[in-house]
C-alpha cells in the first residue's frame, strides 16, 4: 500500500511520518500531482497558519490536487481547516470540501487558554474511522490548536473546549481530525489503522 503525505509549509509533518514508521509504513513525502494522486491513502497533516499554507497550496495548484482526489484523504489539524470553505485566521479561502467557516476560540472565563492544548475526550462517534471504540470509554486524544470547526452536517466525532465543537469532520472520501492521532498513544494509533483499513 502506497501511502502518501501532502508535503507543504506546514510544521510537524514528520510526527505523522514517524508514526507511520511505527506501523510498518514507509509513507510518501511529496507535493507532486501525479504521486499525490496514484496514491492508495493521503494524508495531509500540519500544524502552521492558514493563509500562508492555502498561498503555498495554490502557487502550487496542490488545492485542485487535493480537491480532485477520489482515494481516502485524511487532514489533520490545520489539514482539517484547509479543507474547510473559509478560515477567521488571515481571512482565508479554503479548499472547500467541507460547507464550514472555521472559527477562532473566543475566551468565556479567566481559566479558558487560548490555543487549546492537552488531551480531550471525544464522543458522538461515527463511520468505520472510529471502528472499535465504544461510546462508553470516550476515547482521549491530544489537541494543540486556537481554530475550530463548529458542529456540522460533517461531523463524525464531538469534543468540548469552551464548547462543544468538531474533533472530526467527513465528506465522501476526505476524513478530517482536529486532534493530533500521532500525538495521542494506542488511540491514536488505531484511528490511524482505520484510515488504513478503510
Amino acid at each position: 500500500m502506497q501511502v502518501a503525505i501532502v508535503k507543504y509549509n506546514a510544521g510537524n509533518i514528520y510526527s505523522v511520518v514517524n508514526a507511520l514508521r511505527r506501523m510498518g509504513i514507509e509513507p510518501l513525502l511529496t507535493d507532486c500531482a501525479e504521486e499525490l494522486m496514484s496514491a492508495d491513502k493521503v494524508l495531509f497533516p500540519g500544524q502552521g497558519e492558514a493563509s500562508s499554507a492555502m498561498q503555498y497550496l495554490k502557487e502550487r495548484r496542490l488545492d485542485e490536487v487535493i480537491r480532485d482526489l477520489k482515494q481516502p484523504v485524511l487532514g489533520i489539524c490545520v489539514g482539517q481547516q484547509l479543507l474547510c470553505r473559509y478560515s477567521e485566521e488571515g481571512n482565508t479561502s479554503c479548499i472547500g470540501i467541507f460547507d464550514a467557516e472555521v472559527k477562532r476560540f473566543q475566551p468565556q472565563r479567566h481559566e479558558d487558554k487560548v490555543p487549546a492544548m492537552g488531551w480531550n475526550r471525544l464522543y458522538d462517534l461515527k463511520t468505520p474511522l472510529y471502528a472499535g471504540f465504544d461510546q462508553v470509554s470516550k476515547p482521549y486524544v491530544y489537541f494543540v490548536h486556537s481554530y475550530y470547526v463548529p458542529v456540522c452536517e460533517h461531523t463524525i466525532a464531538t469534543t468540548d473546549y469552551i464548547l462543544p465543537y468538531s474533533a472530526s469532520l467527513r465528506k465522501d472520501n476526505f476524513y478530517a481530525c482536529q486532534f493530533h492521532p500521532e500525538k495521542s498513544g494506542e488511540v491514536g494509533e488505531q484511528i490511524l489503522k482505520n484510515f488504513l483499513d478503510l
